[in-house]
Order: structure tokens, then C-alpha cells, then sequence
């Protein structure tokens, strides 16, 4: 009778350790997730892409990072593209002179 009372209780241990898990891991996707939707992104990362042949990476940079900042968005490679993040297409300067690189 010990050894049935023993094994019952490590049996729930285990069920209780793995509901553990489970949680922790679910946990940790839905703000994984809630990264991934929030639409942030690495503004910093993205610019450096998109700048790197840029004959003057200091103002494409910066007007990059406006943009980007607003927009949560930066097309892909390094000019070009600007189908895939209309926001950041669209921008204009005072002067009517598209502001994003």
C-alpha cells in the first residue's frame, strides 16, 4: 500500500511539473507573439539595411528613422520597393519631395 501511495503521489508531481512547463511556455509565446503583432520593429537595424549604399548615409539615415518611426515599416533592400510599406512611400517633405529614402 506505501509503494501505490508513493508512486500516486509522483505521478501528480509529474503532472503538476509538466502543467508547470506548459504554462511557462505558453507564457512565453503569447509575448513572443505580442512582439511580433505590435508591429515594432528594429527602425535602427532596417535603416542600416536600407542606407548602406546611400552617398549620404548620415541624412539617409535620419530620414530613414523618421520615417520608420511612424510608419513601423522600411522596404526591403536598398532602394526600391515601396509597394510593400505605402505609409512610408507616401511621405512628403514641406516641399512636396518624397521625405523617405
Amino acid at each position: 500500500m506505501a509503494i501505490s501511495k508513493v508512486s500516486i503521489a509522483s505521478f501528480l508531481l509529474c503532472l503538476l511539473l509538466l502543467n508547470l512547463a506548459e504554462a511557462a511556455d505558453q507564457t512565453e509565446r503569447t509575448r513572443l507573439d505580442a512582439n511580433l503583432t505590435s508591429g515594432k520593429i528594429d527602425c535602427d537595424a532596417a535603416c542600416t539595411a536600407r542606407c548602406q549604399l546611400a552617398s549620404r548615409q548620415r541624412l539617409c539615415h535620419r530620414a530613414c528613422g523618421t520615417c520608420c518611426a511612424r510608419c513601423d515599416c522600411v522596404p526591403p533592400g536598398t532602394s526600391g520597393n515601396r509597394d510593400v510599406c505605402p505609409c512610408y512611400a507616401t511621405m512628403t517633405t514641406h516641399g512636396g519631395r518624397l521625405k523617405c529614402p
